[in-house]
């Protein structure tokens, strides 16, 4: 039998905003008790979600869908006034798992219009980060997702327009279209590159190394992931066939015939056990030869939300008193 050389990208899978959402149901349900219950997926991933569902968290569509006093925790991709203002109403416990990278294009949002400019926000359409980001820039947004949006952008003042990206667009995702901002109006003011989120550009930056080296690119993440169907896409835009599968379920067997070498990857909101399934899945199919592939080394921490801290501080502090 052919052997199989699988190379496994690196940086991949979880990101600092996806690790810190997922503890803070872990943590609430644990200073709490099930169930709590998350707006929307606390990440786009069906393990994830069904694990934390296992464990007693509820997920729901709406706040309204939320009953009176319960424990209410906000994905990772950000939420709008109009829904944090339903649950203030309702007097609901909220924690925020916003991820702290889309907080910072909130802030940044709203300090332009403070300015006086019209907001230009770089994103997909339908995305739950990019309707949340749309819902905390009061006066309104201008959603731009291709060149022929910016063609057909109408502001207030063309000297006065400033732009925010959505936090899963790496800046080669989004060159071309800040490049035709820029030229259609010179004073535009944006953020820094630094203020991109890094591990979408580090993610994106392993898989254009490694399409170099191999013949299939597989990527471990959702279907409706932006991330992971972005690290499809660029495979694909170097001449690799690629695929974007949940886990080893979705892995066609004929997808390996005549092929010798095979890159792996995850989006951010996919975690580890998925990859080490669809290793355990081609060695189940052919003799592999596994080798990690260096790449950027990611330390980066989120602080959890006070709420949290605060009541592991109080308790660790009763407990020690007790003791």
């Amino acid at each position: 039998m052919l052997p199989l050389d699988v190379l496994l990208v690196r940086p991949r899978g979880f990101c600092a905003g996806v690790e810190r959402a997922i503890e803070i149901v872990e943590r609430a349900l644990q200073i709490y008790g099930p169930p709590v219950y998350v707006r929307h997926e606390i990440v786009h991933n069906k393990r994830v979600v069904e694990t934390l569902r296992g464990k007693g968290a509820i997920f729901v569509e709406e706040v309204s869908d939320i009953p009176d006093g319960s424990v209410t925790i906000f994905s990772a991709h950000g939420i709008s006034e109009r829904v944090e203002n339903e649950a203030r109403l309702r007097e609901l416990p909220v924690i925020d798992a916003t991820c702290p990278l889309v907080s910072k294009v909130h802030r940044e949002g709203r300090a332009h219009t403070v300015n006086g400019n019209d907001v230009i926000l770089i994103g997909h359409a339908g995305h739950p980060e990019v309707e949340g980001t749309m819902g905390r820039i009061p006066g309104g947004v201008h959603l731009v997702t291709s060149l022929e949006d910016v063609d057909n952008l109408t502001v207030s003042d063309p000297q006065k327009v400033a732009y925010v990206t959505q936090t899963t667009l790496s800046v080669d995702d989004t060159k071309e279209i800040i490049q035709a901002l820029k030229t259609r109006f010179p004073g535009i003011v944006g953020p820094d590159v630094r203020d991109i989120c890094y591990a979408t550009q580090n993610r994106q930056q392993a898989v254009r190394a490694i399409s170099l080296q191999v013949e299939l690119l597989l990527v471990v993440g959702a279907q409706n992931s932006s991330n992971s169907n972005r690290l499809r896409e660029i495979g694909e835009e170097l001449k690799v066939r690629s695929y974007l599968i949940d886990d080893a379920k979705g892995l066609d067997a004929g997808w390996l015939d005549g092929v010798k070498t095979v890159g792996i990857t995850a989006g951010a909101s996919a975690p580890e056990e998925l990859v080490e399934e669809l290793i355990e899945k081609l060695k189940s199919l052919r003799q592999v030869r596994l080798e990690t592939i260096d790449g950027v080394e990611e330390n980066i921490q989120f602080k959890l939300p006070a709420e949290l801290t605060e009541l592991d501080a109080n308790n660790a502090s009763m407990q020690s008193r007790a003791g």
